[in-house]
């Protein structure tokens, strides 16, 4: 779930120095009274434990029960802090939604179908997904859908409902019920919402993971003359209203595991979350078949610093009230291959761009654009093409990464002793998005 407003923008430096000691050339910003409780908590931990991890204070921030947050509201939208890409035009979501259906048909058309997906937003991509499913239900058959959200936000829960079910959804009677919030479309598909993966039920999934991993929690590391030292966030010394940066005096856990022998840059982020999860996928769709796609704004292992906030779409101070700023960081995808291990076939990252246009977004624009009379429609279309095309926009800092099971790939065995037909291919079909595909 993530914004346009980030993407013509430089991100926010937040280099760290000793100590305890501050960061040079960093103005810390104080607090106001928009999170006073957020910040108390965060301040009397600090005060009994010290100085906290990066990664621990994304997490308070963005997922405090109370207060973070993704918790008390609704950042998506012009009125929000963000937009992403399936409010800028629906032909994004309907070419997702056909490259699940390839993927499906590609493992063999299984009976059933989980569509599952990670930070939701509105609901806006799983809506598009759904309404392809639904004009090409002669493709899927007889199968069973069905549709799981994973979302921490109750707020966000409501609007996905809403945009998703109508009011055919109703809320747990039980907290502690890992589906805290169930209902049906239109069509009669059942939805389910979950806080967490592991409580999504086994089967055959299609995963999309759509601006879900810049907002999972990132441990930062800076080089030093005695090694690798982890970033953490203090009180300033000088005002109790003011958090800083610090570099730990000894090795931590986090730095001592999380960063790789041959790490060549001098500041690095490291998403240990975000690798627990894409090992959770892999799993999955090992041991139960399916596939998953992940997009995201990021690099394949070579920026630095990205750590930034966001709020009213302007850049913010992410020390600054905390909890009413979005905090993100870009996505290190050759981490999340790193971590998927050699279990499933990793395709990718590739560009927007290049997915999209093999995806065949051109083909689709141009159809909508020949079916459309008024111009301010016209222009919308057009306007919104180049938004998600734009190497300069969203073409080329959003990165789409696939990970199927390996079965997938596999060219079929040949049978010995047996004359194949000449025209018979043994190489596996394309996978779509990752390969130009033909379209006649």
């Amino acid at each position: 779930m993530r914004r346009i407003c980030r993407f013509c923008l430089q991100s926010v430096r937040s280099p760290a120095a000793g100590r305890w000691r501050p960061a040079q050339s960093r103005t810390f910003c104080r607090s106001s009274s928009d999170s006073p409780s957020l910040l108390k908590h965060l301040s009397s931990k600090i005060q009994a434990t010290g100085p906290i991890s990066v990664a621990e204070y994304m997490k308070v921030v963005l997922t405090n029960p109370v207060t973070g947050y993704y918790v008390k509201k609704d950042m998506l939208g012009p009125d929000g802090d963000f937009i992403t890409s399936p409010e800028i035009s629906q032909v994004f979501g309907e070419l997702v939604g056909v490259w699940i259906l390839s993927e499906w048909m590609g493992a063999g058309r299984p009976t059933e179908l989980q569509l599952v997906e990670l930070g939701p937003g509105k609901g806006s991509l799983a809506a598009d997904v759904l309404r392809v499913f639904s004009e090409l239900r002669s493709v899927l058959g007889g199968a069973s859908v069905s549709l799981h959200l994973v979302e921490v936000s109750p707020a966000l829960s409501r609007v996905q409902a809403q945009n998703l079910t109508g009011t055919c959804s109703q809320e747990a009677d039980d907290e502690d019920d890992p589906v805290y919030r169930r209902g049906e479309t239109a069509a009669g598909l059942p939805v389910f919402w979950y806080r967490q993966l592991e409580d999504v039920p086994a089967g055959f999934s299609m995963f999309v993971a759509h601006e879900f991993f810049d907002a999972l929690p990132i441990h930062k590391f800076q080089r030093t003359e005695r090694g690798w030292r982890e970033v953490l966030v203090d009180i300033h010394p000088d005002d109790p209203e003011k958090l800083r940066f610090v570099l730990a005096l000894s090795p931590t856990i986090a730095s001592s595991t999380l960063i790789q022998a041959s790490e060549r840059r001098s500041h690095i982020e490291v998403c240990a979350e975000g690798g627990v999860i894409v090992q959770q996928l892999a799993r999955r769709i090992v041991e139960d078949g399916g596939a998953a796609l992940i997009a995201d704004y990021g690099h394949d292992g070579t920026k630095t610093d990205t750590f930034r906030g966001f709020k009213n779409h302007q850049l913010h101070d992410v020390l600054l009230c905390p909890g009413s700023a979005d905090l993100t960081a870009d996505v290190d995808f050759s981490f999340l291959r790193r971590m998927a291990g050699g279990g499933v076939a990793c395709l990718g990252p590739v560009t927007q761009r290049m997915f999209l246009k093999n995806m065949g977004i051109d083909a689709r624009m141009q159809v909508l654009l020949r079916n459309c009379s008024l111009p301010s429609i016209r222009k919308q279309l057009t306007s919104s093409y180049d938004m998600l095309t734009n190497p300069s926009k969203m073409g080329e800092r959003f990165q789409f990464l696939g990970l199927l099971h390996p079965s997938r790939l596999a060219s079929p065995e040949r049978a010995e002793g047996l004359k194949l037909e000449k025209n018979q291919s043994s190489a596996p079909l394309p996978v779509a998005g990752f390969t130009e595909l033909c379209f006649s």
